[in-house]
């Protein structure tokens, strides 16, 4: 089955903050994707991908609504020393294809209370 990718989307976080995201994968007939078989990854990077910063935890919320929860600890937001890391979300089918469901940038704000 086709899957609909998401556009390029950024978001700003809170350093020393938890980041969570709740997605929803759809097929290419744009209704919920049943995950019974997929893997979904995601990790934070710097945009020469050269360093990794972080793997996101995914929790498989509802696989038969495909329905996803990523989240950033923050202990992990705490290492992330530029202005800006960037991200990717990618799902393997059963039979190995690999497709980048999700990208973009992540912009890091200060946060100030201990």
């Amino acid at each position: 089955m086709a899957i609909i990718p998401k556009r390029s989307t950024d978001f700003d976080v809170v350093r020393r903050s938890d980041f969570p995201i709740r997605l929803t994968i759809k097929g290419g007939d744009g209704n919920a994707l049943n995950l019974s078989g997929y893997t979904v990854a995601a990790e934070v990077y710097n945009k020469e991908r050269t360093y990794k910063y972080a793997d996101w935890t995914v929790t498989y919320t509802n696989r038969s609504t495909g329905t996803v929860d990523i989240e950033l600890s923050d202990v992990q937001t705490t290492t992330f020393d530029l202005d800006s890391v960037y991200y990717d979300v990618k799902l393997t089918q059963p039979n190995g294809k690999k497709f980048t469901y999700l990208r973009g940038k992540l912009n890091m704000l200060e946060g100030y209370t201990e």
